[in-house]
C-alpha cells in the first residue's frame, strides 16, 4: 500500500469544522472511510488509524475524544476484546464496544436466543428467536460500526477449547451465567496472562471486579463450587429485569476502556464493586485473592 498516497489523499478529503466546545479540528466522514478503504483495498479500522495519526478525527469517534483523546481512541482501534457470553450483559457490551471503536471483538456463546431473553437482552427481537446469540451479536456490530471485525463463536467456553480463542485478544470480558463457565473462564485468562473483566447481575443489584492474571476472586466471591455444588447465582430467584444489564455493561465497558488506553481509575485487583440499584448505592468490598 502507497501510505503517502493514502496520507495526502485523507488531506485532501478531511474538512475542518468546530467540537462541540467550539474547538477547531479536521474530521473524516463515514461515508470517505468506506470508499477509501475500498480504494487501497484495507479496513475501515486502518483509514481511520491513519486519519488520526494525521490528527484527523474520524467523524463517528468526535465524542469520544474529549474523554480519552486521540491517543486512545487509536489504542482502542489496535485492541482485541473477547466476550465470553453474548445475552444480557454481552450484548450491551458488544454494542457499546462496538460504538467506541474497538477495532476486533471476538464473541463467544453456545445459546440461541429463546422467549424469556426478550425483556432484558439487547441483541434479541421477536424475528431472531432461536438464532445464535454469537451470531447476532456479528451481525449486529456490522450495522453499528463496519469497521469492527468481529469473530463470533457459537460454542460453551471451556478450559480447552477457550485459549486458542483468547491467544491474541488484549481484554477478556466475563458476561456468562453459570459458575463453572465462569471458573474456567478465570483459570485460562491467568494462564494466557490476560486481564478479566468479571460482571454479573440479579435483581437490581449488580457487581463488578477487574481480575489479574495470577490473582483469582471467584472462589473469594463465591465460595468453592466444587464444595457447594453451586452453578447458578441468586439471579435464579431475584431474575434479571431489563435495566440491570444495561447498567452493569456500561459500568463493564467503562472498566475495559479505561484498561486498554492507559486511563487512571481501573479498579484495584482486590475490589469487588456492588452497584444497589434499588437504594441507589455504590459500595466496594475488599476481597481477599
Amino acid at each position: 500500500m502507497d501510505h503517502q498516497k493514502l496520507n495526502n489523499l485523507l488531506l485532501d478529503v478531511s474538512h475542518s469544522g468546530q467540537d462541540p466546545a467550539g474547538k477547531e479540528y479536521r474530521f473524516l466522514s463515514l461515508e470517505t472511510t468506506a470508499e477509501l478503504a475500498v480504494e487501497f483495498k484495507i479496513t475501515g479500522s486502518e483509514i481511520e488509524l491513519a486519519a488520526l495519526q494525521l490528527d484527523i478525527i474520524p467523524e463517528r469517534y468526535q465524542r469520544n475524544i474529549g474523554t480519552i483523546g486521540a491517543t486512545g481512541q487509536r489504542k482502542l482501534l489496535q485492541s482485541a476484546v473477547t466476550v465470553v457470553g453474548n445475552g444480557g450483559l454481552g450484548g450491551f457490551v458488544i454494542e457499546m464496544l462496538a460504538r467506541m471503536g474497538v477495532g476486533r471483538i471476538i464473541a463467544i456463546d453456545g445459546d440461541c436466543f429463546a422467549d424469556s431473553n426478550l425483556n432484558r437482552q439487547l441483541l434479541a427481537t421477536e424475528k431472531n428467536l432461536g438464532q445464535s446469540k454469537a451470531q447476532a451479536a456479528a451481525e449486529r456490530v456490522t450495522l453499528v460500526n463496519s469497521s469492527t471485525i468481529v469473530d463470533s463463536y457459537h460454542l460453551i467456553g471451556t478450559e480447552k477449547n477457550l485459549p486458542p480463542l483468547l491467544k491474541d485478544c488484549n481484554l477478556v470480558i466475563d458476561c456468562l451465567d453459570n459458575l463453572p463457565s465462569r471458573f474456567d473462564l478465570e483459570k485460562v485468562c491467568s494462564r494466557l496472562n490476560l486481564v478479566l473483566v468479571h460482571g454479573a447481575i440479579a435483581g437490581m443489584l449488580g457487581q463488578i471486579a477487574v481480575i489479574r492474571p495470577g490473582k483469582p476472586l471467584l472462589e473469594s466471591i463465591y465460595g468453592s463450587i466444587t464444595e457447594s455444588g453451586m452453578t447458578r447465582g441468586v439471579e435464579v430467584q431475584l431474575g434479571n429485569p431489563a435495566t440491570t444489564p444495561a447498567m452493569l455493561a456500561a459500568w463493564q465497558v467503562s472498566e475495559a476502556v479505561k484498561y486498554l488506553v492507559g486511563l487512571d481509575g481501573v479498579l484495584p485487583e482486590n475490589i469487588l464493586l456492588i452497584i444497589d440499584m434499588q437504594t441507589a448505592e455504590a459500595y466496594k468490598i475488599e476481597v481477599a485473592n
